[in-house]
């Protein structure tokens, strides 16, 4: 029982989530971030049921893989801080994630009838810089590129790469979510502890690039 994390709680009713929408394109089409059924129907439930169904069975492991990665850690770390209530922050980091993320690309495209997303990127994305935050000189690794990166050094180029894919909208991504999810990520874990601004810039002191 000693293993069973809020993260892992939280991967498991994803994943049971999502595999049963593969399968159910009803359920699918009644959960998904549809902007222009929300601002029509007032269906607003739709900005958080989005953050735990997918596209596809891609789409669910990378999230899932990245958030069980970056999601313990700062669970535990959250938990160090300030006790029972961290597991509540914790929580509050991920689900506001989701929705806070979504905000944007509702106000983009509330009278866009075609217009569908789905998937915790949102907040995977707080957790995963709350994540940089604390250790940013963590090893990640970016796609096609064999060796790791520091994770401040990839926290940047991800933000500058969704901004500018944003910006084009043309691959079909909600990059709004992703980018969205990370500032959230970021303003959040600042705001309940202040104390990881000196800390991430100490551990950028250590920083040797040779």
């Amino acid at each position: 029982m000693q293993n069973i994390t809020i993260t892992n709680l939280l991967i498991f009713i994803t994943a049971g989530i999502s595999l049963y929408a593969f399968n159910n394109e009803y359920f699918m089409e009644k959960w998904m971030m549809n902007p222009y059924t929300i601002y029509k129907k007032k269906e607003y439930y739709r900005f958080i049921t989005s953050g735990f169904i997918h596209a596809d069975y891609m789409h669910l492991i990378f999230n899932m893989f990245t958030f069980y990665y970056f999601g313990n850690m700062i669970e535990r770390v959250y938990q160090a801080i300030h006790g029972n209530l961290g597991n509540v922050l914790y929580v509050l980091l991920y689900i506001v994630g989701i929705i806070i993320s979504d905000i944007p690309t509702y106000l983009k495209n509330k009278n866009n009838y075609n217009y569908n997303s789905l998937g915790a990127s949102g907040g995977v994305s707080s957790v995963l810089f709350a994540g940089i935050l604390f250790n940013p000189l963590a090893g990640m690794y970016l796609m096609f590129i064999p060796i790791p990166i520091p994770a401040f050094i990839f926290g940047g180029l991800y933000l500058l790469y969704t901004y500018t894919q944003s910006k084009r909208g043309r691959d079909g991504i909600n990059h709004d979510a992703h980018l969205y999810g990370a500032l959230f990520g970021i303003v959040f874990t600042i705001i309940i502890y202040p104390d990881v601004i000196p800390h991430f810039i100490e551990q950028l002191s250590n920083y040797r690039l040779f």
